[in-house]
């Protein structure tokens, strides 16, 4: 078992981006507005670990709309993975409400459950809980802070105009 961990800080048009890993998967991208995740003081800084996540993160905010494809190691608990996994599905430039999202992993009525999980995440922006919004496309919550969710939507309604509205569950 891998016990090393190193850390990065990344200059991205929403401000300093903190990634961390293990030295085999990202751990942790958190904005300026997120607290620093615990640990920090022992782990190394070393760009090398992070060069594909660093190469994807500047292709995103380019404007590439396809999916990261990294390996992600977050620590939560069953629900906030499955949470996350969900998350990951939501394609760039898309937007939907907690309550879609909670119905999208089969508990349509935990919409508050689905909210707390997203606001744990710990590898913003590549597991995209900024694309979660309130179910009239209110921005709500964000760890990172609203203006930082507010400019990476605007951020990808740029890139994929024709899906910058919020997304509305259909019937059946």
């Amino acid at each position: 078992m891998n016990t090393s961990h190193w850390y990065v800080t990344l200059t991205s048009p929403v401000g300093a981006l903190l990634l961390t890993s293990d030295g085999e998967a990202l751990t942790g991208l958190y904005t300026e507005g997120h607290r620093a995740p615990p640990g920090l003081d022992a782990a190394r800084s070393d760009r090398g670990p992070f060069r594909e996540a660093e190469a994807q993160l500047l292709a995103y905010f380019e404007g590439e709309t396809r999916p990261f494809d990294l390996p992600l190691a977050p620590w939560g608990t069953d629900f906030q993975k499955t949470v996350w996994a969900a998350l990951r599905e939501i394609p760039f430039g898309e937007r939907v409400s907690y309550g879609e999202l909670a119905r999208r992993i089969g508990r349509p009525s935990a919409g508050r459950a689905v909210g707390a999980a997203n606001g744990r995440n710990p590898i913003s922006i590549v597991v995209p809980c900024h694309r979660v919004v309130g179910s009239a496309g209110a921005l709500t919550g964000y760890a990172g802070g609203l203006e930082c969710k507010r400019l990476l939507l605007e951020h990808e309604a740029r890139f994929a105009p024709d899906r910058g509205g919020l997304l509305v569950a259909s019937a059946g």
